[in-house]
């Protein structure tokens, strides 16, 4: 039963976090960090050269460093992936 209800809330939180990703994936350049960092995270799955274009001009808009460090691996990341 307990392993059950782990498996359940594991589900749930899962389920909630990609209904969040996906309402903000749009929000890159929102006024908000938290919608800013949902939106980083839609952008992480798609390795597309538009994506890393669009990261570098993210890079030079924000100036928060988290989210800066975050855009900057992603954007690494990605461009690692489509080679």
């Amino acid at each position: 039963m307990f392993s059950l209800a782990i498996v359940a809330g594991g589900i749930c939180g899962w389920r909630l976090s990609q209904r969040y990703l996906d309402r903000h994936r749009e929000a890159l350049f929102s006024a908000r960090a938290r919608r800013r960092h949902a939106a980083l995270g839609y952008l992480a799955g798609r390795p597309e050269p538009d994506t890393v274009r669009l990261l570098r001009d993210y890079l030079s808009w924000e100036r928060h460093p988290l989210l800066r460090r975050r855009a900057r691996r992603i954007a690494h990341d990605l461009e690692q992936r489509i080679r």
